[in-house]
């Protein structure tokens, strides 16, 4: 993707952030320029209401749920810590929840494990293609009494698809509940609450083309309530999420909402037909390139790949360099680079894991750009091969 400002450079990291939809900005703008609280309800704070529910039923409509179960957040990070809560109950269950269940694959934000102790946390194997063993979900539901259990949606690093719907019924077969974080999914793939079976789904606004620092944790049903909310105050989210409600992003929120919604299918064929051009073209490069979750039903728009001996903080610089933005399979702290969990829970070895680069294709994403990659990978490729060669031989 290159714009006006940045036409020398080719942009690969739509899974981290998106741009903003032009809808998106505009009602942004438009939300911006105008006066009240939503909170009051002189006609000024009622116009701003209208907004904020305008918005709520955009996202509603893109799940196929009710609007009164959407609630707004700051984030999907702030969405995931409210849902990951032992005090989560239903109108038949008001118990605290005893276990919380999640993939060994989930973002770091569910890996926290939001406010469950860590004692009360358990990790669910995936297989080698990264997806959630049901069999071992099975058996670990078995020893909990009123599990919660978190399944994304898609996979951040690798895009795999997780069985959602079927992890579903095996967790409400046991009395449990299930949280899915679809923020990387949305958009992207068909993500219909009803069908998925989720109870809580997870959502991300600058993910879909929205703004950034606005979230939503979206209920299947009315009867899950939260008795324990992160922010309390005010009576702001049906007392689930206090504070006066973030109006311009959520209206950007709701137009993005409504351009994923209508534009899915062409936009995920667009992806797809680039995402697998990339993928032809990076193999002819670099034969000895491992394409990680190939076994896997994928997102459309995500490659996850490794090369043998070449570095991935290296490779990124180069790339960047060379004017293509990508990013690491890798979690990066306090300036070391660890391995993936993602593609340790796979199997993949700590070696070839370290060397993960992230492509991740957008609906403004073109063929150039994807030439562009290509032309830079050959050029990049050829260099650090060379010298991990010549390393390796010096070594030897």
């Amino acid at each position: 993707m290159a714009t006006a400002a940045n036409a020398e450079r080719a942009y690969f990291d739509w899974n981290a952030t998106t741009p903003p939809r032009q809808e998106a900005r505009q009602a942004f703008v438009d939300a911006a320029g105008r006066l009240g609280n939503p909170s009051s309800v002189h006609a000024e704070g009622r116009a701003a209401r209208r907004l904020v529910e305008d918005a709520r039923e955009r996202l509603a409509a893109l799940l196929g749920a009710r609007s009164a179960d959407v609630i707004f957040t700051s984030s999907g990070t702030e969405a995931n810590m409210l849902a990951l809560s032992p005090a989560i109950e239903t109108d038949t269950q008001k118990r605290p929840r005893d276990r919380l269940l999640l993939s060994a694959v989930e973002h770091s934000s569910v890996r926290a494990g939001g406010r469950f102790t860590r004692d009360a946390i358990e990790e669910i194997a995936v297989d080698a293609a990264g997806r959630v063993d049901l069999t071992a979900l099975g058996e670990a539901l078995s020893r909990c009494e009123r599990p919660l259990v978190s399944i994304m949606l898609a996979n951040n690093e690798t895009g795999v698809i997780a069985p959602v719907a079927e992890a579903a019924a095996v967790v409400h077969a046991a009395g449990g509940l299930l949280h899915c974080d679809a923020t990387q999914a949305v958009g992207r793939i068909a993500c219909d609450i009803g069908a998925l079976g989720a109870d809580l789904i997870t959502l991300s606004a600058h993910k879909i083309g929205g703004a950034k620092g606005v979230g939503a944790l979206v209920r299947a049903r009315e009867d899950i309530h939260f008795p324990d909310p992160l922010i309390r105050g005010g009576g702001q989210e049906r007392g689930l999420r206090a504070g006066t409600e973030n109006v311009s992003g959520i209206a950007a929120f709701g137009a993005a909402a409504t351009a994923a919604r209508t534009l899915r299918v062409s936009e995920a064929a667009h992806m797809q037909t680039l995402r697998d051009l990339l993928e032809a073209g990076l193999s002819a490069i670099s034969p000895d390139a491992v394409i990680f979750g190939t076994g896997a039903e994928r997102l459309p728009n995500t490659t996850l790949f490794a090369v043998e001996g070449i570095k991935a903080e290296t490779a990124i610089i180069a790339l960047d360099l060379e004017g293509v933005a990508v990013s690491s399979g890798a979690a990066c702290s306090s300036g070391k680079v660890q391995p993936s969990h993602v593609l340790a829970a796979m199997g993949v070895s700590p070696a070839l894991a370290r060397g993960a680069l992230r492509l991740s294709l957008g609906w403004e994403t073109t063929k150039a750009d994807v030439e562009r990659f290509l032309n830079a990978w050959r050029k990049v490729n050829g260099a650090l091969s060379k010298g991990a060669k010549e390393k390796r031989g010096i070594a030897a």
